[in-house]
């Protein structure tokens, strides 16, 4: 269907009734053999807004895509379509991360497209938990940053600044909740210890025993 124009083609027939199907996207109409073209397309017509429904049916699940994503340890299926709406619109179903995008957004790369929602996703998350986690931590360790950032940066998921400043990674939230509170006590630690010394560990292991099994090989923070 191109400019509000439908799109068919015709299979003649020498006996049975004047039918109409949509399948992959494509009209076709079976007629008998004596039906004109002008009651071919007035029956066409008749039919326009349930052979319109179906085009658009069509082409919303061709416009589909699925990539998994991490949130807080649990695997879900980031689930992208685009369809004839104004505003982005996002829900959580079970395992489902449910994005409907403006058809305007086809023209950017999906990829990259699909790449900046998820950085919003992440972020949007990051400022919920790294509320709670940053407070639960000042609680337990009497004392606190200067200040806290949620900032992107590479291969880095959390580092505490020489002006005792704590960054994180909105990326953070992919991982665990046990793993992301064990990061932020890291940098906690380093606010009273620059370097990986004794007593940093020591301070580690005092309010996080099993710190070790929350360790992540090959990220810095």
């Amino acid at each position: 269907m191109k400019n509000g124009i439908i799109a068919y083609s015709v299979n003649k027939t020498t006996d049975g009734e004047l039918y109409i199907s949509v399948q992959n996207g494509e009209v076709s109409v079976r007629a008998p053999w004596y039906a004109t073209q002008d009651k071919i397309q007035k029956a066409v017509m008749a039919k326009r807004n349930w052979i319109m429904k179906k085009l658009e049916e069509y082409e919303d699940q061709a416009n589909i895509s699925l990539k998994p994503i991490q949130i807080l340890g649990i695997t879900y299926n980031l689930k992208v379509t685009y369809k004839n709406i104004d505003v982005i619109e996002c829900d959580l179903e079970k395992n489902v991360v449910k994005v409907n995008l403006p058809k305007k957004y086809k023209k950017i790369d999906h990829e990259s497209m699909t790449d900046i929602l998820i950085d919003k996703l992440y972020a949007k998350i990051a400022e919920k938990e790294m509320e709670n986690i940053m407070e639960e931590t000042r609680l337990m360790v009497g004392f606190a940053p200067e200040d806290y950032k949620i900032v992107e940066m590479k291969n880095v998921l959390a580092t505490c600044t020489e002006d005792k400043k704590i960054l994180i990674n909105p990326r953070i939230v992919k991982y665990k909740r046990e793993v992301i509170e064990y990061i932020v006590l890291h940098e906690f630690c380093h606010l009273k210890y620059k370097n990986h010394t004794k007593s940093f560990y020591n301070m580690l292991e005092k309010y996080m025993p099993d710190y070790k099994k929350y360790e992540i090989k090959n990220i810095k923070y």
